[in-house]
């Protein structure tokens, strides 16, 4: 266990593994970092080693299809079936024009 900022060399995170674009690999986690904070507990951030990680595996057209196919159904308003140019929030659960209607349109 290291202390934040501490860590030696030849350790990262998941993300600074991946903007490597490297990935764990399998291997378990090899060290963490705690940040301590007041009144709770500390933060905590997971360590690989950087030599044992592995490549990121590259995106393969069925993959990017499904990737787009999940993204589209985000998109599509389930009351009005429209495609809403954003990812419906889900604290709505439908766009905003169907969540909010305007006095107008309200018969």
């Amino acid at each position: 266990m290291f202390r934040w900022h501490l860590a030696p060399d030849g350790f990262a995170t998941r993300r600074q593994l991946r903007a490597r674009e490297l990935r764990p690999g399998g291997q378990g986690v090899a060290a963490q970092l705690e940040r301590p904070r007041r009144r709770r507990a500390p933060l905590v951030a997971y360590l690989y080693r950087v030599d044992l990680a592995k490549p990121v595996r590259p995106m393969t057209p069925a993959k990017y299809a499904a990737l787009a196919k999940a993204m589209q159904a985000r998109r599509t308003c389930p009351v009005c079936r429209t495609d809403a140019g954003y990812c419906i929030p889900a604290s709505l659960g439908m766009c905003v024009p169907c969540a909010y209607p305007t006095e107008s349109e309200t018969p």
